[in-house]
């Protein structure tokens, strides 16, 4: 796993970067166009670019290597925004929207391509170690970028602040070049039936409609998670706002601080219990998971005092983390030649969640208060999960990673190659 540590810590380092740059970025793009409606064109332009992205990389990663495609969207990022730093401020109004364009569309590659390459890096056992290792560094990197976007911009200037980020790219691109990891399986065949092509496919079929209603009902539940998430960081900066007209940014920072903590410290209690040989979650811990995380996000603008807030963004922060991890991993129990696929349509439905929320939440925000907005589009995520797990626990379905009816242990042929379960070393 020495291997996959190098990547958690590329992955992170440009994750920094990016925290960074959403904070550099948007203020910057106000500051040039000096219009609160070209800075949400701007956000519009990228959630949009994200959206349609997602289906195009289930595409590509399915096709082609994984790892170059990762290298190739980092390298492109670092390319846009050194682009922009160069630029004459006359064209840089244009280049803006250029620069949306590249970041939504690769950094929506970047996540797929690795999100689905993770169970050949690793070994298919060991996934959802990997997923908290990755959520770990991510949620670390925000919390520095986070913090550190005020001081850089403030004490160095947007130019600064850009050219660190295309260097984080370029640091992450250069460490997973340099891993020797395999990120596709060899044969299509070796997923399957031994030798037997034919058998692979018909087993790969199978386990996929099997498991697609399922499937389907998880990542429409992430997708209005998404509207969720979106009417909490819209109301978070006016329910602040009013809690302390002098100082707003302070119970954001707080917020933010600890709900990172709450993730991170529910990443290391799932790494300590796979590590211990616990039994993985499956599909109903994933649904209690949103279920508990929204409910937590609506208590967070409840009006209580700032001490109890905190304790209950802690609880949204881990619940937020076991929810990600548990269905990353439930998505990569399918078989590699759908998992791009299936990857890129999640990432198209969240972010499409995430950016008819921003707009809803910003209408609803102009009649109605945070806690109202927050508790009505959190309250359509509850409805979900709640429904989802009486779905499970009336079918009897079991609470399975790999799928309803589906040992994944048992019923799943194993790689025959050596070294099945430690980071595989091959051709990029």
């Amino acid at each position: 796993m020495k291997h996959f540590r190098l990547l958690v810590l590329g992955n992170g380092i440009s994750a920094y970067g990016s925290y960074l740059n959403m904070v550099a970025l948007n203020v910057f793009v106000y500051d040039v166009t000096e219009s609160a409606l070209a800075a949400g064109l701007f956000m519009a332009v990228r959630l949009g670019t994200s959206v349609a992205a997602g289906v195009v990389s289930g595409r590509l990663v399915s096709a082609y290597d994984r790892k170059r495609l990762i290298v190739g969207a980092d390298l492109c990022q670092a390319v846009a925004l050194l682009t922009l730093t160069l630029a004459p401020e006359a064209s840089r109004v244009a280049l803006l929207y250029g620069l949306a364009v590249v970041t939504g569309s690769c950094s929506t590659l970047s996540q797929v391509a690795l999100r689905s390459s993770i169970p050949e890096i690793v070994g298919f056992e060991h996934r959802a170690r990997a997923n908290s290792w990755l959520v770990t560094g991510r949620s670390l990197a925000m919390i520095a970028g986070f913090s550190s976007a005020g001081v850089v911009v403030a004490q160095l200037g947007y130019t600064t602040a850009f050219v660190l980020d295309a260097a984080t790219f370029l640091v992450s691109s250069s460490i997973l070049l340099a891993l020797p990891i395999r990120t596709k399986s060899l044969a299509k065949g070796r997923e399957g039936a031994g030798d037997d092509p034919d058998g692979a496919t018909r087993w790969s079929v199978r386990l996929l409609l099997a498991t697609a209603p399922v499937l389907m009902a998880m990542i429409a539940l992430r997708a209005v998670d998404g509207l969720g998430s979106s009417s909490h960081n819209v109301a978070l900066p006016v329910h602040s706002s009013l809690l302390d007209p002098d100082h707003p940014a302070t119970f954001i920072s707080q917020f933010w601080a600890t709900w990172a903590a709450g993730n991170i410290i529910a990443q290391q209690v799932l790494t300590r219990w796979t590590t211990r040989g616990g039994r993985a979650l499956g599909e109903r811990a994933f649904a209690i998971g949103a279920c508990v995380m929204s409910a937590a996000f609506i208590v967070v603008f409840s009006g209580l005092p700032v001490a109890p807030t905190l304790v209950v963004a802690l609880v949204a922060g881990a619940a937020d983390g076991v929810t990600e991890v548990v269905y990353v991993s439930r998505l990569q129990a399918v078989p590699d030649e759908q998992r791009g696929r299936l990857f890129g349509l999640s990432a198209s439905a969240e972010n499409a969640g995430f950016g008819l929320g921003m707009l809803v939440s910003g209408s609803l925000l102009e009649s109605f208060s945070p806690l109202t907005v927050v508790a009505s589009l959190h309250g359509l995520a509850i409805a979900l999960s709640l429904a989802l797990l009486i779905v499970l626990v009336v079918r009897r379905v079991p609470d399975r990673p790999g799928g309803p009816g589906l040992p994944e242990e048992r019923e799943r042929p194993r790689p025959s190659e050596k070294g099945d379960g430690a980071v595989r070393e091959g051709h990029g």
